[in-house]
C-alpha cells in the first residue's frame, strides 16, 4: 500500500511517516498545497492523507480539484479543525473521512486500512446501500424511490451512518460529528435523533439498515 501523506508540521509528517512506514505502509510527502498537488496528480497512490491549513491553499481545495479532475483516491483529512462546520466542508469537498488532532494512531492505521479496501463505487457522490440511495453532495436521499424529508440533524447523521457503512460507529464519534466535540454523548439526544431516524429511513420497511450494537454504538447497513 502506498499513501500520500500532505502535511507541513514538519515533526508530525516525520513521525507518521515512519509509524506508518513500520507497519509496512509506503508513505510519498509533501509539505505544500502545490507539492501535494503535484504528487496527487501522479494518481498512484492507495490513499491521500491531507491536513486543511496548507501553505499555497488549502486541504478542502486540494480535495475539490482533485475530484474535478477525475482524481478518485480515498481522502483521508488529517487537521486540528474539528469543528462541525470544518467537517461538513471536508466531506463536501470530496473527502471520505476525517479524523481530528491529536489522534489515536492505531486508528489512522485502521481507518487507512478500511480507505483502501473500499470498492470504487463507495468513493462517488451517490451511495447505494440495498434500496437506499444518498446523494451527498445534492443533500438527498430515497428509499424504494420514495424521498426522505430530513431536518439539518437528520440527515448529518445519516450521512455519517453512510460514510461509514458497515462499521461500529461509537456514541462519541457520532455526537462530535452532528454536534461538536464538546457534546455529552452520554445525554439522550442522539437516542432521540436514532428514533427519528429510524423513522423515516426504517420504520416502513422490511430490511432494516440502522442497527444498535450494545455497549459498543451503532452499525449502518443491510
Amino acid at each position: 500500500m502506498k499513501v500520500l501523506l500532505v502535511e507541513d508540521d514538519h515533526e508530525l509528517l516525520e513521525a507518521v511517516r515512519e509509524g506508518l512506514e513500520e507497519q509496512g505502509i509506503r508513505v510519498e510527502t509533501a509539505t505544500s498545497y502545490r507539492e501535494g498537488s503535484l504528487k496527487a496528480g501522479l494518481g498512484c497512490h492507495d490513499v491521500i492523507i491531507l491536513d486543511i491549513m496548507l501553505p499555497g491553499g488549502t486541504g478542502t481545495e486540494l480535495c475539490a480539484r482533485l475530484r474535478n479532475e477525475g482524481n478518485n483516491t480515498p481522502i483521508l483529512f488529517l487537521t486540528a479543525l474539528g469543528a462541525e462546520d470544518d467537517r461538513v466542508e471536508g466531506f463536501r469537498s470530496g473527502g471520505d473521512d476525517y479524523l481530528t488532532k491529536p489522534f489515536s494512531f492505531r486508528e489512522l492505521v485502521a481507518r487507512i486500512g478500511a480507505l483502501s479496501r473500499r470498492p470504487p463505487e463507495l468513493l462517488h457522490a451517490v451511495r447505494r446501500i440495498g434500496d437506499l440511495e444518498v446523494d451527498l453532495d445534492a443533500h438527498m436521499a430515497t428509499r424504494s424511490g420514495a424521498p426522505l424529508t430530513l431536518t439539518s440533524q437528520e440527515w448529518a447523521l445519516l450521512e455519517f451512518f453512510v460514510r461509514h457503512e458497515d462499521t461500529v460507529v461509537s456514541r462519541a464519534d457520532i455526537t462530535a460529528y452532528v454536534w461538536d466535540d464538546n457534546h455529552d454523548p452520554f445525554t439522550n439526544l442522539l437516542e432521540v435523533l436514532v428514533w427519528r431516524l429510524r423513522k423515516k429511513v426504517d420504520e416502513a420497511y422490511e430490511t432494516k439498515l440502522i442497527h444498535t450494537i450494545r455497549g459498543a454504538g451503532y452499525r449502518f447497513g443491510a
